[in-house]
C-alpha cells in the first residue's frame, strides 16, 4: 500500500512538472512569434523608408532637369534678343 501511494505521488508530481514545462514552452513560442512579427514589421518599415528615399531622389533629379531646361531656354532667349538687338543696331547704322 505504501508503495502504491508513493508511486502515485511520484506520478502526480511528474505530471505536474510536465504540465508546467508545456506552459513555459507555449509562452516561449508566443514570445518568439511576437519577436518575429516585430522583425517583419521593422523590415517592412525599412523597405518603405528606402522606397520613399528613392522617390525623393527621383523628384530631386527631375527638378534639377527642369531647372536645367529652364536655364537653357533662358539662355536661348537671351541669345535671340542679343541677335535681334545687333541686327537692329546694324540696320540703324545703315
Amino acid at each position: 500500500m505504501k508503495k502504491t501511494f508513493a508511486l502515485s505521488l511520484v506520478l502526480a508530481a511528474s505530471m505536474g512538472l510536465a504540465a508546467c514545462g508545456e506552459k513555459a514552452a507555449d509562452e516561449s513560442a508566443n514570445a518568439a512569434d511576437a519577436m518575429a512579427a516585430e522583425a517583419v514589421e521593422g523590415a517592412e518599415n525599412a523597405a518603405d523608408a528606402a522606397m520613399n528615399a528613392a522617390d525623393a531622389a527621383g523628384n530631386a533629379a527631375e527638378a534639377a532637369g527642369n531647372a536645367a531646361d529652364s536655364a537653357a531656354d533662358a539662355a536661348g532667349n537671351a541669345v535671340d534678343a542679343a541677335a535681334d538687338a545687333a541686327k537692329e543696331a546694324a540696320d540703324a547704322a545703315k
